[in-house]
Parts: C-alpha cells; sequence; structure tokens
C-alpha cells in the first residue's frame, strides 16, 4: 500500500513539473508591476535615459521572457514601446482587441481615475509564442504619461 502511495504521489509530482516549467517562463503579476515601478522612478529621474532602455531589447531590467515595458501619454499617443518600435508615434486610443475592447482607452481612464493605477484585461500578441493570448496590463499613471506591463495568461 505504501508503494502504491508512493508511486501515485511520484506520477502526480512528475505531471506537475512541465507546468511549473512552462509558468517560469511566464513573467509574473508581481514582476510586471516591479519593473512598470522601475520604469516610473527612472522616468522621473531622467524621461530620455527610461524611454532610450524601455526600447533597448538587449536591456534586461525592462525586457524579460514575455514582460517588456511600454509607455501612452493619457491621450493614447504610444511614446515608447519595448516590444513593437512600429507603433510609437500612433494614437491607439481606438485600438481594439479580438474581442472589441478598446484596451488603451481602458488603460487612459484607469490612468486618469483617482487610483491612477491597476489592471486592464485585454488580448495582445505575447513576443515569444507569437500567438494572441489573453493578457493583463498593469498601468501606472506618472505625469501626463502611462507606464505599464503585462502578464501573458
Amino acid at each position: 500500500m505504501r508503494t502504491m502511495f508512493s508511486a501515485s504521489l511520484l506520477s502526480v509530482a512528475l505531471l506537475s513539473l512541465p507546468g511549473a516549467a512552462w509558468s517560469a517562463d511566464k513573467g509574473s503579476a508581481d514582476e510586471a508591476v516591479a519593473m512598470v515601478k522601475k520604469a516610473v522612478a527612472l522616468i522621473k529621474a531622467d524621461k530620455a535615459k527610461a524611454f532610450a532602455a524601455i526600447s533597448d531589447t538587449a536591456n534586461k531590467e525592462y525586457h524579460d521572457r514575455d514582460l517588456y515595458v511600454y509607455v501612452y501619454d493619457l491621450n493614447g499617443v504610444c511614446l515608447v514601446h519595448g516590444n513593437n518600435p512600429k507603433i510609437v508615434g500612433k494614437n491607439l486610443m481606438a485600438l481594439a482587441d479580438s474581442n472589441g475592447k478598446l484596451m488603451i482607452k481602458d488603460m487612459a481612464e484607469l490612468a486618469k481615475s483617482p487610483a491612477g493605477k491597476g489592471w486592464v484585461d485585454f488580448k495582445w500578441p505575447n513576443p515569444v509564442t507569437k500567438a494572441v493570448e489573453n493578457k493583463s496590463g498593469y498601468i501606472e499613471r506618472v505625469d501626463d504619461m502611462m507606464v505599464g506591463s503585462g502578464v501573458y495568461k
């Protein structure tokens, strides 16, 4: 009986390993929040240096696995994007995900709220898997900008 229990326990443990390995390949909500807070601090200290660091995909402080930082003004114009430099300078307030959700608009409304920070759920291309996936983006307002990062689910 003890051997059968041990074998069952071992089987469950082994089956959970691929999931644990997969989750280690993804950034966590806490890591996304920490990355945003680090970017906010650098923006407050030196905006030009911050934007250069966020744009530099080799900079691991702002690019880690599927985590990266993005900054928009409160009108929806992308100021810097750690994964897609082609959208910098574009007003994306009307950008909708595959479910029709206006995520940049939702982020701007959240940034303008008294809290000035929080989470918005939407669908977005994952830079690692290249698939459109569910994502939760965390943003914080700093001056007339919103600084964000997010986790794929």
